[in-house]
């Protein structure tokens, strides 16, 4: 199996975590962005839409992290990402929405890069764009996670699943773009548990072997 990835890609990092958590051994494949090696022949062959991640597994090829994580989910059910009951599942995913829906994709590198370049902006209304669309779905996310009384130390029970998948990411956007976290101290405190883990640790942007 190889993951063809970049290390400061929150759909690439949110991927290695599901990879760890389940216990997948695979192939780093670095694509880097910062030279726009996705936009190449090479990785074009393996993804047409040039971007990152792309699983593959044989003559499997895999794109789009959301799916890509419903398919490991589906053929590695063991330990799981999601509740067992319907209700449970809708509200993990519900959270992991917030992130993949409704920050991440207008917060992504093609979006920053198009402010930068086509419309001329600097690097501090690159960050308020950032931190607008952050604080928007984080203020949703801490209610959400405050209204859940029997919430363990994870986005829902006692250990990870989807959500906490997803939000680990975009925490560490939003260190990187200097979103003030001090609002927010039920994600915080996630963050400080799923760091505990193993699995997140391997998963973090710096330590990947790109990470230069």
């Amino acid at each position: 199996m190889k993951l063809y990835n970049f290390f400061r890609s929150g759909t690439s990092h949110r991927l290695r975590i599901a990879l760890n958590l389940k216990g997948i051994a695979y192939e780093y494949v670095p694509v880097d962005l910062r030279t726009e090696e996705h936009l190449g022949a090479a990785f074009k062959a393996v993804n047409p839409q040039a971007l990152v991640p792309a699983l593959t597994e044989g003559d499997l090829t895999l794109i789009q992290s959301p799916a890509i994580i419903e398919w490991l989910e589906e053929r590695y059910p063991t330990p799981a990402l999601l509740p067992g009951n319907a209700e449970e599942r809708a509200r993990v995913r519900a959270l992991a929405a917030i992130v993949g829906c409704d920050i991440h994709p207008i917060n992504n590198r093609r979006i920053l890069e198009y402010l930068r370049k086509t419309l001329g902006c600097d690097e501090a209304a690159v960050l308020a764009w950032c931190g607008t669309w952050i604080t928007a779905g984080f203020d949703a996310l801490e209610a959400l996670l405050a209204a859940d009384k029997a919430r363990g130390a994870f986005c829902f029970g006692n250990a990870p699943t989807l959500a906490d998948v997803y939000l680990i990411p975009q925490v560490e956007s939003a260190r990187r773009f200097n979103v003030d976290l001090t609002p927010y101290p039920n994600i915080v405190a996630i963050d400080r548990a799923c760091g505990e883990l193993d699995a997140f640790r391997r998963a973090a942007p710096a330590v990947q072997p790109d990470a230069k």
